[in-house]
């Protein structure tokens, strides 16, 4: 029996299809594999599907390719996530340009319970390391689960990397190119011991050069995989800012350090404060407040389990209400995390309990019983 992995590589190999087109092969002929087993003329008929692409898919040099892939996937103990299945990170799962196939090699769980992208410009200050450090250590001394996500760039992310392993936090760099190498090379001690205490995760396969038209599609995973995104310093221009952008779109929360009006690598953090695409934090106390992160240090005493309340069968099996019982406050995507539920899934479900007056919304995409 034919490895199944080797279609799903295969699928994003096909030149011409992207994650566009590949999702729509799936949701026409449900599996990565029944691509490659479909006649030409039908794949023709599938919108977005043109004579060039359905001809490249005939090609038995695709699943040679994927073949090689694999191998090298084996023999590096790499694991693929592909979309649809039980693994794929519900975060990431969520965003409509999700690659629909990455690869990722570690020993972190991708779906925690808390997830902060940190991300900022590769001239980094001391202004921006003295943040970043003391930000680092004090989550790590409330959070000691808590992932920490970057680009392994120059900079702030190799910074936010080498302190989340300083303090002892799982930290995964999301890289532009294959798991073959690392870039920069100078960046390669760091990247070997996160594989220990973290990992590296691309969506390109081996063989792909870090060219700049690859560092944007990295910076998607790098905001997708996250409750939320931190610039800690960024110029008027720069890959940060586009993270940031990326993030704000897809419903995450954003935050940013403030810096004087004539630092340059603040003008970046400032503008995006002041565009209200970030929330201002100044330390790791408000970036807790902010995520709501803190809840369980706000639950009421014991004496709670004494009042009585008369809630009905259905309320008692609504997986929602009983999360939101048993945590008190919790952020929506923390929600969608604990309860393996996609986001547009449970924003139904919430709108609908709040309407029934069960459930009240709070700042910040937070939600509490009522």
């Amino acid at each position: 029996m034919t490895d199944q992995r080797i279609y799903q590589i295969g699928l994003t190999m096909i030149p011409g299809v992207g994650n566009g087109n590949a999702r729509t092969l799936l949701k026409k002929l449900g599996s990565a594999a029944a691509v490659f087993t479909e006649k030409q003329q039908a794949l023709e008929k599938i919108h977005g599907i043109s004579h060039a692409i359905a001809s490249a898919i005939q090609k038995p040099e695709i699943l040679r390719r994927a073949e090689q892939e694999l191998k090298f996937i084996e023999q590096n103990a790499i694991q693929t996530f592909f979309t649809g299945e039980a693994n794929y990170p519900v975060r990431l799962g969520e965003c409509q340009d999700a690659p629909v196939l990455f690869y990722f090699k570690g020993d972190t769980n991708l779906q925690t319970a808390k997830v902060l992208s940190i991300v900022g410009t590769r001239n980094a200050t001391e202004y921006g390391k003295e943040l970043l450090d003391s930000l680092i250590r004090d989550l790590a001394a409330s959070f000691p689960d808590l992932l920490i996500v970057s680009g392994l760039a120059y900079g702030i992310d190799i910074y936010a990397h080498r302190k989340a392993l300083q303090y002892n936090l799982p930290t995964v760099g999301v890289l532009a190119h294959g798991l073959d190498r690392i870039y920069p090379a100078v960046h390669r001690e760091t990247a070997v011991r996160m594989l220990q205490q973290g990992g590296l995760l691309t969506d390109f396969p081996t063989g792909t050069n870090p060219d700049r038209q690859n560092f944007v599609c990295r910076n998607r995973i790098v905001a997708g995989l996250s409750d939320a995104t931190l610039v800690v310093e960024s110029a008027d221009k720069g890959g940060s800012l586009i993270t940031a952008d990326i993030a704000f779109s897809y419903g995450r929360d954003v935050f940013a350090f403030p810096g004087r009006t004539t630092d340059r690598y603040s003008i970046g953090c400032n503008e995006l404060i002041r565009q209200n695409k970030a929330g201002l934090i100044s330390n790791a106390n408000d970036l807790i407040m902010a995520l709501c992160w803190d809840v369980k240090n706000n639950q009421s005493n014991g004496q709670t389990s004494l009042i009585f309340t008369s809630e009905s069968d259905e309320d008692l099996n609504n997986p929602v209400l009983l999360q939101l019982k048993n945590e008190g406050e919790m952020h929506m995507n923390q929600l969608a995390v604990s309860l393996n539920m996609p986001v547009h899934q449970l924003s139904a479900m919430l709108f609908e309990l709040e309407m029934e007056g069960k459930i009240k919304s709070l700042p910040g995409n937070r939600y509490k019983r009522v």
